[in-house]
């Protein structure tokens, strides 16, 4: 060995730890897919989930030193389904299960190791949309529901999944765990509904990939101001369903917002963490090439007919201030036109909110103060730090420094992301008087 060549175990190292990044590439991708695909044949979301962690577990024994196959995700697949035929022939309490469902595995066994590469080239369109829909039922809890759908659909483990929203990972597993009991104990089938339980179920699902975006757009708590990875796995979710489901307008609205939202992540924070708010962002930081793919989503959504959803609403209302060059070009008047709209079909007092803010912009702070005020015996916005923060800011802007500074001190005190806290309180100290 020459002085320049490698030491051998580094080069080992340096192969196994490429092989585990692949490993987890490769998982991130096909985990949904392969879920989904044993869900069908198992009728169990928990066993297929351990079934393919089983698969995972065997692909990072083996491909280190066999080497990434050439579709690894048909090789987990196939190692899946061997797992499930023996699952089903060792467990003597499922003699009636392996009966119905071991025979069609069994049937496929000898194609699967024949051929990996026929196992995923499948049609998994429906699995991975009925798997959406499991996923994200109504029976389970808003909180179980994003969590079961990052682990499942986004092929983040738990740990990831609670450092995404500064929960302990203990809790994240548990409520994993009673996500998974819940749908069993319920026999929730898994299917995609029809009908009007079919639009239940999708309103559903819509609520909780925007929760997860938002979640990672502005974060409730913690000290960052964005998680930009919650946003991208999000977007990610998004995308695979504006594919499996082409038909639901919502569905495009709801990825013609998120592109557009996401389009502004870099314009969003400042050099040390600090939030920087739409009004003043450079712009010319936002990525145009997700704006573009936001205006072809909000397209497709107006193409497909109907009335507009409230997702479309908000995209459009993005769509106003992705299309100003400059903030005082935004088309103010247009989107108080569409929160009026949104607000008919919402009757959020969030989104009274939101409209407030445009009629103060669209004709000045006092008629938008007077909507603020009248929200503020509105109980679901007691908590809500951002309707004090909104009417620290028209008070501000009407010369009213003393009662702005306490309407952004009470927003700090409620706020739970420190970064948001900081700038709250800082515009706080803006509005006292100079010594």
């Amino acid at each position: 060995m020459s002085a320049s060549d490698p030491p051998l175990h580094n080069v080992k190292g340096d192969t196994l730890r490429e092989t585990h990044a692949a490993i987890d590439a490769v998982w991130r991708i096909e985990s949904a897919k392969v879920i989904a695909g044993l869900a069908r044949i198992v009728r169990d979301v928990s066993l297929a989930e351990e079934l393919a962690q089983d698969a995972l577990v065997a692909a990072l024994e083996q491909w280190p030193e066999s080497g990434v196959p050439d579709n690894p995700g048909a090789w987990l697949m196939a190692s899946a389904k061997h797992r499930a035929i023996d699952h089903f022939r060792r467990s003597e309490m499922q003699e009636r299960k392996h009966a119905e469902i071991g025979r069609d595995i069994e049937a496929e066994r000898e194609t699967v190791v024949a051929d990996l590469h026929a196992a995923i080239d499948d049609d998994f369109g429906d699995d991975l949309l009925r798997l959406f829909f499991t996923a994200c039922h109504p029976v389970l809890t808003r909180d179980s529901r994003v969590a079961l759908t990052l682990r499942l659909l986004g092929g983040l483990s738990t740990d990831e999944v609670a450092r995404a929203f500064v929960v302990p990972e203990k809790a994240i597993a548990q409520r994993i765990v009673r996500a998974k009991r819940t749908l069993s104990e319920a026999r929730i089938p898994f299917e995609i509904p029809r009908g009007t339980d079919r639009e239940e179920r999708l309103s559903s699902v819509l609520e909780v990939i925007y929760l997860i975006f938002n979640e990672g757009y502005s974060a409730t708590a913690g000290e960052d101001w964005m998680r930009p990875a919650l946003c991208d796995e999000a977007l990610r979710v998004g995308r695979i369903l504006a594919e499996l489901a082409p038909q639901e307008p919502e569905v495009h609205g709801l990825v013609a917002l998120m592109e557009i939202q996401a389009s502004r992540a870099r314009a969003r924070v400042g050099p040390s963490g600090e939030p920087i708010l739409l009004l003043d962002q450079d712009r010319s930081c936002w990525d145009q090439l997700l704006i573009r793919r936001g205006f072809a989503a909000l397209e497709r959504a107006e193409q497909l007919g109907g009335r507009r959803g409230s997702y479309a609403l908000q995209a459009s209302i993005a769509a106003c201030h992705a299309r100003a060059r400059a903030a005082d070009e935004t088309d103010w008047r247009r989107i108080v036109e569409l929160y009026g709209e949104l607000s008919q079909i919402t009757s959020s007092p969030i989104v009274e909110l939101n409209r407030a803010v445009a009629v103060s912009m669209a004709f000045g702070p006092a008629a938008g103060l007077e909507l603020v005020d009248a929200l503020n015996e509105e109980e679901s916005l007691k908590d809500y730090h951002l309707l004090p923060s909104v009417r620290g800011d028209l008070l501000r802007k009407l010369g009213r420094l003393d009662e702005a500074k306490v309407e952004f001190e009470n927003a700090a005190a409620m706020a739970r992301n420190a970064r948001e806290r900081e700038l709250l309180l800082e515009r706080a100290r803006m509005c006292a008087p100079a010594n």
